[in-house]
């Protein structure tokens, strides 16, 4: 491999990693500037205990770097440079709070150009900004940065009388990289496949777990334990645990409620795997077999979130899946009495916004609502190998007096994570069940489980 003043010469593709190639790509795109990419700051949870650290997902994207107080510049022009600014070796601070990697381990490890104490930001960041034609940042991100930069500008100003010129343009760096972003690489689609895989092990062991008597935030332990033990080192948010007329709560949070015979139990979780997030939504009857009207709206969602797949592949665009998933849904709600027809009717009136009022998916990745534009011009954007999204139809049914009683407090959502291949699309969540007879045959047989008893 060969370097030449800090940038990539003749490099063979194949022996650089997905950051470089990502922080290359980055530079191309930019064509000449300099951007400024900080990460996420630590954040007080109480008095003096923080938050568990979770980086900021753009920074992490272009280095793999995990550890707080850093920002990386990246130079693009004719001899492109990446410098990370980091935390100093500190004997003292590691042994309270753990290894530091320090500017010379990093520049090795993270195979940045340059390194530097983070501490030095202030008395290099001018000379970087200096007779540069574009800051590339995100502007209103984080007002502490915004101020941070525009002190930074003024002092390369201050030199206009030496002939030193500030940056005369200031773009969004989150026009380029979200469209980076929507396409994912090799690496990042195994480490989304290895995290739907753990995923569709915490949903099982879920299913296992759960008895009458119990407690949603038993099941809720049970999700977290499978997440931990398998590697996971987050959840990729905080699992929806929503037993009988909870689940009519889209964002229910509070999962501390019994769970009863005869209900139905919802369950939205996902783990978060070195970053990559999945988002998994599963729903089962509590005692172990769905009552003819639960079976009628889960089957129904379920050819719903088919008719979804279906409409889900390259050249597709976003909102398909969508309106096929509506189309089903629209006919079900007619069929079984929920909405009048004719379908045509229900779905111009939206009628079926009753019982169906979100979107059947979001882009999934680094974020779980990921990054990406879902239209691009005033039109929906095309779907294109290597997008991953979630598809997630559901039905929620509350009383009503309009609404027939043997489906009241019925809330069901099925939701897998999809990978847009060259020839359709891949369910890469397939291993976590969702037939009726798969469900009913893994409720609650858990061996030693003492849920409910």
């Amino acid at each position: 491999m060969k370097w030449h003043n800090g940038g990539i010469m003749n490099a063979p593709l194949k022996h650089l990693s997905a950051h470089t190639l990502r922080r290359a790509e980055l530079a191309r795109r930019m064509g000449c500037g300099v951007a400024i990419i900080p990460t996420a700051p630590e954040h007080l949870r109480n008095r003096d205990s923080d938050y568990l650290y979770r980086y900021d997902s753009y920074f992490y994207y272009l280095t793999g770097f995990p550890e707080p107080e850093a920002l990386l510049v990246q130079i693009a022009g004719p001899t492109p440079r990446a410098i990370l600014f980091c935390r100093e070796k500190h004997a003292e601070r590691e042994l309270w709070e753990g290894f530091r990697y320090g500017p010379e381990a990093a520049q090795e490890r993270f195979g940045v150009d340059e390194a530097y104490s983070f501490a030095e930001l202030d008395a290099l960041l001018p000379k970087l900004l200096a007779d540069q034609p574009a800051l590339f940042y995100a502007p209103g991100a984080d007002a502490g940065w915004d101020a941070r930069i525009i002190g930074w500008l003024n002092r390369v100003r201050e030199q206009a009388r030496a002939g030193i010129a500030a940056p005369t343009e200031i773009r969004d760096i989150r026009t380029l990289l979200d469209d980076m972003r929507l396409r994912k690489d090799e690496s990042e689609i195994a480490t989304m496949r290895e995290a739907a895989d753990i995923s569709a092990g915490a949903h099982i062991r879920a299913m296992r777990a759960t008895r009458p008597g119990g407690m949603e935030y038993e099941v809720e332990a049970e999700l977290l334990y499978e997440f931990r033990r398998r590697g996971a080192q987050f959840p990729a948010y905080w699992p929806i645990v929503a037993g009988g007329a909870n689940a009519c709560v889209l964002h229910y949070r509070e999962n501390d409620k019994l769970l009863n015979d005869g209900d139905l139990l919802l369950v939205d979780a996902g783990c978060e795997l070195d970053g990559y997030a999945s988002d998994v939504t599963r729903t089962w009857p509590v005692n172990g077999k769905f009552s003819t009207p639960q079976r009628e709206i889960y089957e129904l969602v379920l050819a719903a979130q088919d008719a979804a797949f279906k409409a889900t592949g390259p050249g597709a665009h976003w909102n398909q899946p969508h309106e096929a998933a509506v189309q089903a849904l629209a006919e079900g709600f007619v069929k079984l009495g929920l909405c009048e027809g004719p379908v045509e009717r229900v779905i111009e009136t939206e009628d079926y916004r009753r019982f169906y009022m979100h979107r059947t998916g979001h882009w999934l990745g680094l974020d779980v609502h990921d990054a990406g534009e879902y239209k691009t011009n005033g039109e929906w954007r095309t779907l294109e190998p290597g997008m991953m999204l979630t598809v997630e139809p559901g039905c929620y049914i509350r009383p009503a007096e309009n609404v027939p009683e043997r489906y009241w407090n019925i809330g069901v959502r099925i939701e897998d994570d999809v990978l847009v291949t060259p020839t359709g699309c891949d369910v890469i969540t397939y291993a976590t069940p969702k037939t009726v007879a798969e469900i009913e045959a893994l409720v609650g047989q858990l061996p030693g489980n003492t849920i409910g008893r």
